[in-house]
């Protein structure tokens, strides 16, 4: 988000967040690189309903008529930990996960091909205003103050939340307020809601006259709960699927705390892009012919499904902001 957020390709050195959007690693390590087990070698459902979806004219008629003509769609796609988007088999092979499927239906819809490039988290954003992306995935969550740059079309509701160390009793069972993390350290992902919110929030602490809380950005995944489980970090503050899905798995000692903050998440253009509309038509026509339904029940996020697609939408404010 992160969200909803967060994402880059799992390096050795940290794997450290896939902007936290992947969120996720699991405890223990299995890779010579030091990814945490999960990170990369999650398996692939097998079913793959994008291999039904087929060309829509309407809809790809809401493309401007230069854009049809190139014919190609280029993506940055940032790419963290299941269930959003990682590496199945190692870094050498094709990414997998909810936002590698979305996007490539929707070019589907559209008639378009993708030229997808792996870009980290944070360098996704400004890479669109600068025209070496044409729209960019990476469990983006819509906030005001990204609003004020970029365009967004939704097509899933993630948002913030919160996981520990299994075993780890220091927050009890849930985090509702901020000022449960007085004292401790929180890792997150950089460029990330969860970074914004932790920075923006800081004050909650002095106010109730407790000792702040300190923050930890990492720019990789594995990284971030590599750090959590050797005890660097007390707790980790990602993506609800991610941390749902990394708490999940077999081997995983990481467990959910709760959701905090619900945001609506999309692709992301440049400010003024001619591409919303036909992004968000598309979106729309996955919703209404089923395919959207399938994807997302084949990465178990079927809680998140939005009814229909919009192009900008407020930022959902939470009660206790």
């Amino acid at each position: 988000m992160n969200p909803t957020g967060t994402r880059t390709r799992p390096t050795v050195a940290a794997l450290a967040l896939l902007p936290l959007l992947a969120l996720t690693a699991c405890g223990s390590e299995d890779a010579a690189d030091g990814t945490p087990a999960g990170a990369q070698g999650s398996p692939v459902p097998k079913a793959n309903p994008v291999a039904d979806v087929r060309k829509v004219d309407k809809v790809a008629a809401q493309l401007p008529a230069e854009v049809r003509k190139k014919g190609t769609l280029r993506v940055g796609s940032s790419i963290g930990f299941p269930p959003g988007a990682y590496y199945p088999n190692g870094q050498d092979k094709p990414p997998a996960g909810q936002d590698i499927d979305l996007a490539e239906a929707v070019a589907k819809v559209l008639g378009m091909k993708l030229e997808r490039q792996d870009a980290s988290f944070e360098t996704i954003l400004p890479a669109l205003g600068s025209g070496k992306f044409d729209f960019g995935t990476g469990n983006f969550g819509v906030t005001a103050e990204r609003l004020k740059t970029i365009d967004f079309v939704t097509y899933i509701n993630d948002g913030q939340g919160f996981a520990v160390k299994k075993g780890n009793q220091r927050f009890g069972k849930k985090i509702t307020d901020l000022t449960q993390l007085c004292g401790s350290t929180v890792g997150t992902g950089a460029g990330t809601t969860f970074e914004a919110t932790l920075n923006a929030k800081k004050s909650v602490c002095s106010k109730a006259g407790k000792k702040p809380y300190d923050v930890k950005v990492y720019s990789e995944n594995g990284a971030t709960f590599t750090a959590l489980q050797q005890g660097r970090i007390d707790v980790v503050m990602s993506t609800i699927n991610g941390l749902r899905h990394q708490e999940s798995q077999e081997a995983s000692q990481t467990e959910f705390l709760n959701e905090y903050h619900r945001l609506d998440v999309g692709f992301t253009f440049k400010k003024g892009s001619k591409l919303t509309k036909a992004f968000q038509a598309a979106v729309d026509e996955l919703i209404d012919n089923g395919s959207y339904a399938k994807i997302l029940d084949r990465w178990g996020t079927k809680a998140s499904a939005l009814e229909a697609s919009r192009i900008n939408p407020p930022e959902h404010r939470p009660p206790h902001s």
